[in-house]
């Protein structure tokens, strides 16, 4: 059964920095889609794509963390890292990691952590 499951979030000043860490569960990270979303306080709509490793390699960031944000892959402990730098209060959310299978099209999502930063 895949399982995804984040560690790292807590509460930090800004201009802080943390590490957010996803580890997985049967499914692998390398060719398959893994990216880090968000879900700020209040938005229950949708969740925001924060960065991705695409199936080919492809890193994409959104624009509001390009800079402050990297995110990689640990193949040999199976996990998935956002390092975030120069933390702003806008950064405040759960952070979540989803990992959608290039063969299957199926997506899985982790459970959630929680970032918050105070200015």
């Amino acid at each position: 059964q895949v399982q995804l499951v984040e560690s790292g979030g807590g509460l930090v000043q800004a201009g802080g920095s943390l590490r957010l860490s996803c580890a997985a569960t049967v499914i692998t990270f390398r060719n398959n889609d893994f990216g880090w979303y968000r879900q700020a306080p209040g938005n229950q709509r949708e969740r925001e794509l924060v960065a991705l490793i695409g199936r080919s390699g492809n890193i994409d960031y959104a624009e509001s963390v390009k800079g402050r944000f990297a995110i990689s892959i640990d193949d040999a402990k199976n996990t998935g890292d956002l390092q975030m730098d120069i933390l702003k209060p806008e950064d405040t959310a759960v952070y979540y990691c989803k990992v959608e299978s290039s063969r299957t099209g199926r997506a899985y999502w982790g459970q959630g952590t929680q970032v918050v930063v105070s200015s």
